[in-house]
């Protein structure tokens, strides 16, 4: 399974790829591109002026397609398949990391990988195509672990409805596809309104980031990039729901030295020097332009930082906002 073949002809469309480049100024020297996938910011990085841009994923998929797109750019591109977390495992001292949180449009479209609700594939949602797989969750784990992990991570109201419901729908035969799982939940749940998304949406998205541990990655991965750039550096993520938004706006305001005392009767803690310098006070989203052009964009918000001198340091998970599942996989 490469996929490549489809890449020139039918382009991923980078989202908020023009106020990224607005927000981080000049582009030049080494950039990282951690959630490299069809290279849509990658190749906007590189004809911005990046002299090396180092695409991360976890995908292989992604990796062996960047063989066949990324072969103009020559030693401009280096391609590296790991998980975002590691990134300053690949380099240091860069200019810019860019981070686009959202799935893929061609893990989506491929239904193979699982990923999606309205076609019919194996119930995988790997990113890195290796360990735990959705259907092992939906399978092995206890009714109340499933409900907890569609309610944290979909924010899913009626998660203890579906939870009941998959349970006992894998007693008379086990979970295999994605439909098979999206029939569960649909009875779940009332019938959609028009306009409304579809009743698998929720778990679905809880689901994927149970299987790839999202969250964790997230947060890993903003503290490797404040390790890995060099002070001047840019940080720009795109982010598309409300909790990967909380925690990128909340370990900006962290690490910016802009979050303030919890309790104003608690004794005067030394504030550390600021490891960054936020420069969208507000997070910007698409533009009615964009929106014509790419309907998947209407979710997404973008916060950009610009690294200081401060030494890299430590931060507090728990002031984050991350949702943290304390029950058991399979």
């Amino acid at each position: 399974m490469t996929g490549g073949s489809n890449a020139p002809s039918a382009p991923h469309i980078p989202v908020l790829l023009r106020p990224l480049l607005k927000e981080v100024g000049e582009v030049s020297g080494t950039w990282i591109d951690g959630t490299l996938g069809a290279g849509g910011y990658t190749r906007g990085l590189l004809e911005a002026g990046a002299d090396l841009v180092i695409g991360i994923d976890q995908d292989p998929l992604a990796i062996g397609m960047a063989a066949e797109w990324g072969a103009p750019y020559g030693d401009r591109l280096m391609v590296v398949q790991d998980n975002f977390a590691n990134m300053d495992d690949h380099a240091e001292q860069v200019q810019g990391v860019v981070l686009d949180l959202g799935v893929s449009s061609m893990q989506l479209d491929l239904a193979e990988r699982g990923f999606s609700f309205l076609r019919d594939g194996p119930l995988d949602m790997r990113m890195s195509q290796q360990g735990l797989t959705a259907a092992d969750i939906v399978n092995g784990a206890e009714e109340t672990d499933i409900a907890d992990i569609l309610f944290l991570y979909g924010e899913e109201r009626a998660s203890r409805r579906i939870a009941k419901n998959i349970v006992k729908a894998r007693a008379a035969a086990p979970f295999e596809t994605t439909l098979q799982l999206a029939e569960v939940i649909e009875k779940s749940l009332p019938r959609p309104k028009p306009g409304q998304s579809h009743p698998a949406t929720r778990s679905f998205q809880a689901l994927r980031i149970a299987v790839n541990d999202e969250y964790g990655a997230l947060a890993a991965g903003l503290e490797a990039a404040e390790r890995v750039l060099a002070p001047g550096g840019k940080l720009a993520v795109v982010t598309f729901h409300s909790v990967e938004d909380r925690m990128v706006k909340r370990f900006f305001q962290q690490r910016g030295g802009k979050s303030g005392s919890a309790n104003r009767f608690a004794p005067q803690m030394e504030q550390e020097a600021p490891a960054f310098r936020i420069l969208t006070r507000k997070a910007a989203g698409p533009d009615e332009e964009e929106l014509e052009q790419n309907p998947r964009a209407r979710s997404a918000r973008l916060r950009v930082g610009e690294r200081t001198d401060a030494p890299a340091g430590a931060v507090d998970r728990g002031a984050l906002g991350m949702p943290v599942f304390k029950g058991k996989l399979p």
